[in-house]
């Protein structure tokens, strides 16, 4: 099957090169945030063209030279670009072979390719890519047949270790010498910052705005004072004294000035009743009522409520933009996670063709998602229109980064189960309210970036839509339960009201529909009075449902979940267990969570299996499913966003908390390695068990089933309070 990134750039120069000391540029149009996915990447093609993996360059992503695959997102890089660089080198090498036999008179079969060099063991000949390849092969149609190529089976005993290659990034990050683009410097570079309302839509103040302008215009070191709509833009000539006209101008907003805001919020107090009460987009994900049972069957109903999120990230979003001297082409440095729809929107805001803007990808503070990296990319850009010829350095402030990038969509979930009279579960409604789960750029007819909603000729503000099925869905991402279920029927209505800005955060809407059909299958359990892992067993019976039964007996048997329960264990103790296949098709995912539910919730340790195919990187993908269950775990114990009529008012650290290095529980995580399969994503798939997981063990500390996230004190004592809810019949 041919890769869907390999379908829109079929060539072998799209993908690698060779550059003039003979080392191999890999090229890929995903692009690293942290994640460690060029590491993959490279590690991809050295397992395919038997190099040792220091040989291969991952050329960092620019919409110059690299192809075009869209929007780093949805644990695809190794599935999508992974596989097509499988193929390119595997192409690569297999007509390098070819022009060996051909130049030693031999057959084909009788070349072996160890360590980079092919050589024919009966007459001792070598050579090497640089040496066997002509320069039309890299414009030849790749040929994804050589991937299987009877050949290559014969190299093994030539090919690198390259599982246990070391990423080339980690020391210079670990010591402070990797160039982030916060710390790029450009020759003749200025500092700029625009400052917005804290709402979407807003009036200016304009005596005070009018008298803020001139205050600027009068000040040393301003080089430019730009108000436009309800966007002030100022540039100077020292970040340091940016900073004083940042602080300035912050103070002022704290005391009212400048914009007047409202919006229309919900009721964190009823946030499922405002999801309903909005117009609703509704759609039939999944039905298969047709196979009902005509049993008498008990029925169970619960509900369940995710709050609106926040990225978080620790480091600023920050780019860098310069317009050449007659204003026709633009440059702009970003840590954009999809650099090509960044252009096009780009192009469309400032009504330029898509080829004169080019866009290049330097590392930033990660975010799994849609977080403000694009919107200050379009800043910098507004702002270096101002002085052509000029590179224009924006560095959003934390205030900026929690009150201006995009929410993750509040969610409630409605489940209802049926039960036969055996304890099984016979019918199955899951139904999901909340807004899609997309804004982000180059998916529209106009452009999806915050500040061109906001300038005199402000663009409509985009609506917030979910992807398509085909690729996950939104909302409904795993809203399907992943079990043995005759009956099933999943309704998705998108809320088509945004107050607020919504888009995607990790894992979009899985780890609230895992988190309620988890924690519904805990409460199921009881209720017929069977352990929670064997209750998931009798559901995964079914041919095609062994590596979903092999993820939890491996996760529980670390834990140790089938001994008898501890004696010695402290007041509060509990462990909870959850289960989800990402996204109904990809990585299969377990997690037990231990816990102490005292003063607060504290995460004792954390036990994960994953199957994710083939394993291209044992320690990156390790990395990438801790991280996901910790950031999912703070989801669960910590985050809420607090959004108000004048914006959203969790913006510093104190009003929205995040799980902190001294609340880190142990994690252990074992991969389930399945060499012949294909690779799968692993950031995103812990994400879900991990939310649920922490619901159940919470439950089986106190007795109390919480229904909405965050597990904090305050909601933990005001459900303990209300009594346990159980589900209703």
């Amino acid at each position: 099957m041919t890769p869907e990134s390999l379908k829109a750039h079929p060539l072998l120069q799209q993908w690698l090169g060779l550059g003039t000391e003979g080392q191999v540029q890999a090229f890929s149009g995903k692009v690293d945030l942290g994640q460690g996915i060029s590491n993959a990447l490279r590690l991809i093609v050295a397992q395919e063209l038997r190099l040792p993996p220091a040989h291969i360059h991952m050329v960092a992503a620019s919409t110059r030279i690299s192809p075009d695959e869209q929007v780093t997102s949805g644990s695809l890089s190794v599935q999508h670009s992974g596989a097509s660089l499988r193929c390119a080198a595997a192409h690569w090498r297999e007509n390098c072979r070819l022009q060996m036999a051909q130049r030693c008179g031999v057959d084909v079969t009788i070349v072996r390719c160890e360590d980079g060099i092919f050589h024919v063991p009966t007459t001792g000949q070598s050579a090497s890519y640089m040496q066997l390849t002509n320069p039309e092969l890299f414009s030849s149609l790749i040929d994804t047949a050589h991937v299987h190529s009877p050949c290559a089976e014969q190299d093994g005993l030539g090919l690198p270790n390259a599982a246990v290659a070391l990423r080339p990034d980690v020391a210079s990050k670990v010591f402070g010498e990797f160039e982030f683009i916060h710390d790029r410097v450009l020759p003749n570079m200025c500092h700029g910052m625009v400052f917005r309302p804290a709402t979407l839509t807003a009036e200016v103040l304009a005596s005070d705005m009018q008298i803020l302008v001139h205050q600027l215009q009068s000040q040393s070191g301003v080089l430019r004072v730009h108000q436009e709509g309800v966007l002030l833009g100022v540039l100077t000539e020292t970040e340091f004294g940016l900073s004083k006209i940042v602080q300035q101008i912050e103070e002022g907003v704290a005391q009212g000035k400048f914009w007047r805001c409202q919006a229309h919020v919900p009721d964190p107090h009823d946030l499922a009743g405002w999801l309903k009460a909005q117009a609703l987009d509704t759609t039939v994900v999944v039905d298969t009522t047709a196979n009902a049972s005509c049993a008498h069957l008990h029925y169970q109903r619960a509900e369940f409520i995710r709050p609106f999120l926040q990225h978080a990230s620790i480091g600023l979003c920050c780019a860098l933009a310069q317009w050449t001297e007659d204003a026709q082409q633009l440059e702009v440095w970003s840590h954009s996670q999809g650099i090509f729809n960044l252009r096009r929107d780009l192009a469309l805001a400032f009504d330029l063709p898509r080829e004169q803007v080019h866009v290049s990808h330097v590392e930033g503070a990660g975010c799994y998602g849609h977080n403000g990296a694009d919107d200050v990319a379009f800043d910098a850009a507004w702002l270096a229109h101002l002085v052509p010829g000029r590179p224009v350095r924006v560095q959003w402030t934390r205030q900026a980064e929690l009150g201006h990038a995009p929410l993750a969509p509040a969610m409630a979930v409605a489940i209802q189960a049926g039960l036969d009279d055996k304890g099984h579960i016979a019918e199955w409604t899951q139904t999901v309210w909340g807004q899609g789960h997309g804004t982000r750029p180059g998916r529209g007819q106009t452009p999806a970036l915050l500040g061109c909603w906001q300038t005199a000729q402000a663009q409509p503000i985009t609506m917030a839509v979910n992807a398509a099925m085909a690729v996950g869905g939104g909302s409904e991402r795993n809203a399907q339960p992943p079990y043995d279920i005759a009956s099933v029927k999943v309704i998705n209505h998108r809320v088509m009201h945004m107050p607020f800005r919504v888009s995607a955060m990790r894992a979009l809407g899985a780890p609230a529909n895992v988190f309620a059909a988890e924690s519904f299958m805990d409460e199921l359990a009881l209720l017929c009075s069977q352990d929670p892992l064997a209750f998931r067993l009798a559901h995964l019976q079914s041919a095609g449902q062994e590596r979903a039964a092999a993820v939890l007996n491996k996760a529980t048997d670390m834990a140790g979940w089938t001994a008898a329960r501890p004696s010695n264990k402290p007041e509060g103790w509990g462990r909870g267990l959850a289960y989800a296949r990402y996204k109904n098709t990809g990585a299969w995912c377990a997690v037990v969570v231990e816990l102490v539910v005292a003063e607060k919730v504290k995460l004792l340790h954390l036990w994960v299996a994953a199957d994710l195919g083939r394993v291209v990187d044992r320690d990156g993908a390790i990395n990438q499913i801790e991280g996901g269950a910790l950031q999912a775990a703070s989801w669960a114990l910590c985050e809420s966003a607090q959004i108000s009529h004048q914006g959203i008012a969790s913006n510093t650290w104190a009003s929205y908390p995040i799980l902190k290095f001294s609340d880190m529980p142990a994690v252990e995580v074992c991969l389930m390695d399945q060499p012949q399969q294909a690779s799968l994503g692993a950031g995103e798939c812990s994400s879900g068990p991990t939310c649920a997981a922490i619901g159940n063990a919470i439950f089986d500390a106190m007795g109390v089933r919480m229904r909405a996230m965050p597990f904090t004190p305050e909601n933990l004592i005001k459900t303990f309070e209300a009594g346990p809810p159980t589900a209703s019949s």
